[in-house]
């Protein structure tokens, strides 16, 4: 359903002459929500899903969410539109070959839970040297069984995904309204939990020439997923508007080096890393710290 989505809430508002401003007054949202999952940028939660299989049935009583699993040829013929009329029915949506899909969905549902969460990073502050930022990230199941991301700091905001693969974590994102990118990839853990990831970051620097920059970052638990994703995204809107600059010397001096190493020939002929890398034997990926009472009473 991920790739397709957007299509088929797009063809179910044309064929109920339903507006997006109806659709989100009648989910309770805002516009500018619908417009991100008629385009793409998101897909709705699964509770506003149900909403909207709920308005959908109301028009279509044989409509149920199983629906949306349904080809677009398909779908349109159960809302009585000819799939004839539907300009570029008949080309596949646009998709970049992934060969290694199969296995990052069979990870994901096997390991997926264990990142699911709001998540705090920390990561230097490229116009302030010695200066560190915080993000906030949401990670959540998508109904398509893929990890859903949502990232971001001072208000701006990226969507993307989280792609798991062998013990690693690659992240890719984008915000819409700058058309910035973002690439991540990060330690994972082998616990059921994770509770702090670290890796390196890519993405363009906000100076003028929007310069290729990669930083390393640490990303901590801050909390976890309720039973109700709108709470959930309210408590991540809160902390996304927070101001992301870290208050100084807030930043522990391990914390620091950890993410602020001398890197390059000089460094390299002294020990140190020729490159910028977040290798596992330095890294502070981590599960739930180890509760020894809880383990004696559970003979772990």
């Amino acid at each position: 359903m991920t790739e397709t989505f957007s299509a088929k809430l797009g063809l179910v508002l044309k064929a109920l002459s339903m507006s997006r401003g109806r659709l989100a007054a009648d989910v309770g949202v805002d516009k500018s929500v619908v417009g991100r999952w008629v385009t793409g940028v998101v897909q709705p939660s699964s509770h506003n899903l149900s909403l909207i299989t709920a308005l959908v049935a109301q028009r279509v009583p044989s409509f149920t969410s199983l629906d949306w699993d349904r080809s677009l040829t398909s779908l349109a013929e159960l809302l009585g539109v000819d799939p004839a009329t539907i300009p570029g029915l008949d080309r596949p949506a646009p998709a970049l070959p992934f060969t290694v899909l199969d296995q990052v969905q069979a990870l994901t549902a096997l390991r997926g839970a264990a990142y699911e969460g709001i998540f705090r990073s920390t990561r230097p502050f490229i116009l302030q040297p010695g200066r560190f930022l915080h993000d906030h990230a949401l990670i959540r199941m998508d109904p398509s069984g893929m990890l859903r991301l949502t990232m971001g700091a001072g208000g701006t905001v990226v969507h993307g995904w989280v792609l798991l693969l062998h013990n690693q974590l690659f992240c890719i994102a984008a915000d819409v309204t700058s058309g910035s990118m973002l690439f991540g990839i990060f330690n994972g853990v082998a616990t059921a939990r994770a509770e702090v990831l670290d890796g390196l970051q890519l993405g363009s620097a906000l100076d003028g020439g929007r310069t290729p920059t990669a930083t390393a970052m640490l990303i901590e638990r801050v909390r976890d997923l309720s039973d109700d994703p709108a709470a959930d995204d309210r408590d991540f809107a809160e902390l996304v508007a927070q101001n992301p600059v870290a208050p100084e010397g807030s930043i522990s001096p391990a914390i620091s080096a950890h993410l602020m190493r001398d890197i390059g020939p000089l460094q390299l002929a002294l020990g140190g890393d020729l490159l910028l890398q977040m290798p596992l034997s330095r890294s502070l990926a981590r599960g739930p710290a180890y509760d020894e009472e809880a383990a004696r009473r559970t003979g772990g």
